[in-house]
């Protein structure tokens, strides 16, 4: 089934990170947008990303997988639907298994109340060298998936920190 077609959540209730990097705004950027960083710390701790394919333009494509030590992979994939270079990136976002299709949350063990297809927005600007980015989730349940989520990105960007710190 195409992505269009299936049902996206752009209503209430959204989660929404807020974190700062001690990183010029190109370097954040770049790791966003180029697949060997994004391969450094797209995952949460203990977890890896073997595979990130992305065609990062407005219609392009990703699909990532993340991997535990203990082997368990869970797959994602969206659609980029708006790049604004060094300001925002809007793209949906589901769950996928390794061909690239779109699968629901009970294919990785999850509850079946996260919609299929959510919509992530990603905006960036720099204040004194320094990179403040706003992620915003929408769609995403409260209660105990919401928690998890927002648990799960702040471990990619604890990641994410020290790879664009290390790297300015």
């Amino acid at each position: 089934m195409p992505e269009e077609s299936r049902k996206m959540s752009t209503s209430e209730p959204k989660l929404v990170i807020v974190r700062t990097f001690d990183a010029p705004l190109a370097m954040v950027w770049k790791a966003w947008s180029d697949p060997a960083m994004l391969a450094q710390w797209w995952s949460p701790k203990g977890w890896t990303a073997p595979v990130i394919k992305l065609d990062f333009r407005v219609g392009g494509k990703y699909h990532f997988c993340m991997r535990s030590a203990e082997g368990q992979e869970c797959w994602s994939t969206g659609v980029y639907k708006e790049i604004i270079p060094m300001s925002k990136i809007v793209c949906t976002d589901s769950f996928a298994d390794e061909k690239g299709n779109v699968v629901s949350a009970s294919h990785y063990g999850m509850k079946e109340e996260i919609p299929e297809v959510l919509l992530i927005t990603i905006e960036f600007r720099e204040e004194n060298g320094k990179t403040i980015m706003t992620l915003t989730h929408l769609g995403m349940p409260a209660g105990e998936m919401g928690e998890m989520t927002t648990s799960g990105w702040n471990q990619f960007f604890d990641k994410l920190a020290a790879i664009v710190q290390s790297s300015h």
